[in-house]
């Protein structure tokens, strides 16, 4: 017996050991050749300035400490462009202002004599009425759960979807401490795609170092946990994360930085005809100790299912903060370069999931999610669905497609939370009673919902992890990734939701249950009308912008690019109202003033021309 026992400890801690020695293996920043010191590029475009962050391996003493930007011209390489390099992170940004946007253009980033990095920035595809947009997040790096997989399944995928953009939503590095040489690997991992294609990365609370992540505008946190708001990890180390997988993203709405120094990187970036909200919703979001009752084992999971859900949405907590919501409120009125409209953020409005980590530890609510606080989230919401505006997002482990509510289900816009790529920490949708209003056929863990703080939620499709073990294909694990589809001239979003180790070109490739979903650009403010404006009927404009504003309020109830020539704009209370139509773009509008809600069964055309 004894031997026995030895025996198995033995095995237990060879196995152990092998494990911790192949993941420490994965720490270890490799020796380049000298001819190979840039890893990858990542880049961005818009209103005509290209950006671009070029990340190097360490450098020797005796080599340079600046890299060049060329483009090729004919048989030669015109460099148009030089940054130095900084040493904390070995980055480089790059900036080119005036920048040709109409066509693709060769570029090479080259750092002394020998060291060229190459790839195409491509032309804005304003011709092209499909913009699709390839989606990850969760990049465990953990052996036993998959992170030791290679990537190869994942870049031969977006290869064959040929997406307009790439999206990371966060915990593209899961090392706390060595954000560096994890991320030089994300960067031999994706660098193939990346090179070619526009990318915006967000780090998340494991690329800065710590297990949850309330910015609480920039303060000091006292531990890694989190939950006392703020960053633990040395600020030059935060700074370090950010520039490294922000510095290309378009110049931020507002630069001004947060507390200690840390800056913001939240901002627009449009593709094609597609406008998109890059926002920080971790940065400025309060820390929950102290602030709320603590009714768990942490101060952020509550257990007691007797609580309630309004004790918790306390005066002073913050989600996004005032300046994003103002970035929110002007983006989704400026409908100048874009005929749809998608916010991308870390994790999702909404508690997503009842099971973490383990199948016995069910959770009443999360306050890690964006569910909470609640009035924040509220906030949020009432912006971004009078752009009527999709969200896409990561970091749940867990994907969904949710129809998000605020007064009322349904009455707000559509998010769709993609899978991890490798999903360490697992997480289920297991509600304890049937979903309400469930569509025809779905399953009883779908429909209307309140989640743990008391949301008005529809879950719409969830790909829960199996019982079963299956750690080469993924699949149990239901790590993924995820394909939004813009479609300008239906003005529809179509999402997909794509396994670990498929052929998405295969016939036979199935996605994950309740995908793919396709969803109306207009029903992303599902909130039901009280009355009708006068229908409009618009001439001189294809597609013409339509706000309507409250008179009584001064406030914009909604900015929309219509489909067509013809809408009828729906309002929420009786009063009068002022409508906006025009083409910003050409700086063309017509003001129509003091307008009326028709009253029930009148029909009125308002005919309008635009000069």
């Amino acid at each position: 017996m004894k031997r026995t026992i030895i025996s198995v400890l033995l095995t237990v801690l060879i196995a152990t050991s092998a494990s911790y020695a192949k993941r420490a293996a994965l720490l270890e920043i490799p020796e380049v050749s000298r001819d190979k010191v840039i890893c990858f590029c990542l880049y961005t475009v818009q209103d005509n300035i290209l950006k671009m962050t070029a990340q190097l391996y360490p450098l020797d003493e005796r080599e340079s400490r600046t890299v060049r930007l060329q483009v090729r011209q004919g048989r030669i390489w015109k460099q148009i462009a030089e940054a130095p390099v900084i040493e904390q992170g070995w980055t480089a940004l790059l900036r080119v202002e005036k920048w040709d946007s109409t066509k693709d253009v060769e570029y090479r980033v080259a750092h002394g004599e020998n060291a060229f990095y190459e790839g195409t920035i491509k032309k804005n595809p304003v011709d092209k009425d499909e913009i699709v947009v390839a989606a990850f997040t969760g990049n465990s790096i953990y052996p036993g759960h998959g992170g030791d997989i290679p990537k190869t399944d994942i870049v031969a995928n977006v290869k064959k979807i040929k997406p307009d953009l790439l999206f990371f939503s966060g915990d593209q590095v899961y090392d706390h401490n060595k954000h560096y040489a994890y991320w030089l690997k994300f960067g031999r991992d994706f660098g193939e795609i990346i090179r070619n294609i526009p990318t915006v990365t967000i780090p998340d609370d494991h690329d800065i170092g710590q297990g949850n992540l309330w910015g609480q505008g920039g303060r000091l946190s006292h531990t890694r946990a989190g939950h006392d708001g703020g960053y633990a990890a040395p600020v030059e180390y935060v700074k370090e994360v950010e520039r490294a997988q922000t510095s290309h993203l378009p110049d931020p709405y507002d630069p001004t930085p947060v507390e200690r120094g840390i800056r913001v990187y939240y901002t627009a970036l449009t593709v094609g005809r597609i406008s998109f909200a890059i926002i920080e919703d971790r940065k400025f979001k309060s820390g929950p100790e102290g602030l709320v009752p603590q009714r768990g084992p942490r101060p952020d999971h509550i257990n007691d299912p007797n609580y309630d859900p309004k004790s918790i949405d306390v005066p002073g907590a913050v989600l996004l903060g005032e300046r994003q919501l103002k970035f929110l409120r002007d983006w989704g009125t400026d409908w100048s370069d874009c005929d749809m409209k998608c916010v991308l953020s870390q994790t999702v409005f909404c508690g997503g999931a009842h099971l973490h980590g383990r199948r016995d530890n069910r959770l009443v609510a999360d306050l890690d999610s964006n569910g909470w606080p609640q009035s924040g989230r509220n906030r949020a919401l009432q912006e971004i669905r009078k752009a009527f505006a999709f969200m896409l997002a990561g970091d749940q482990h867990l994907a969904t497609i949710i129809h998000h509510g605020i007064d009322n289900w349904n009455d707000s816009g559509y998010s769709f939370c993609v899978p991890s790529i490798a999903n360490l920490y697992l997480r289920w949708w297991v509600p304890l009673e049937p979903g309400k209003n469930r569509e025809p056929g779905a399953p009883e863990h779908l429909g209307e919902f309140h989640d743990g703080m008391g949301n008005k939620i529809t879950m719409l499709a969830v790909a829960n992890p199996t019982p079963e073990e299956n750690h080469d294909k993924l699949t149990t694990r239901a790590a993924g990734f995820g394909v939004a589809r813009f479609n300008t001239k239906t003005r529809k979003i179509t999402v997909e939701c794509w396994p670990r180790n498929v052929d998405v070109a295969s016939p036979s490739a199935e996605q994950y249950p309740g995908w793919p979903r396709t969803i109306d650009q207009i029903d992303n403010y599902s909130r039901k009308a009280v009355a009708y404006l006068p229908a409009l009927r618009v001439r001189g404009a294809a597609n013409p912008v339509v706000q309507v504003i409250d008179q009584d309020s001064d406030e914009i109830v909604y900015t929309l690019r219509i489909k067509g020539r013809r809408f009828q704009p729906k309002v929420f209370k009786q009063g009068t109202y002022t409508i906006k139509v025009g083409e910003p773009a050409e700086d063309r509008w017509k003001i129509l003033r003091d307008i009326r809600p028709l009253s029930p069964g009148q029909k009125k055309t308002l005919r309008i021309k635009l000069q």
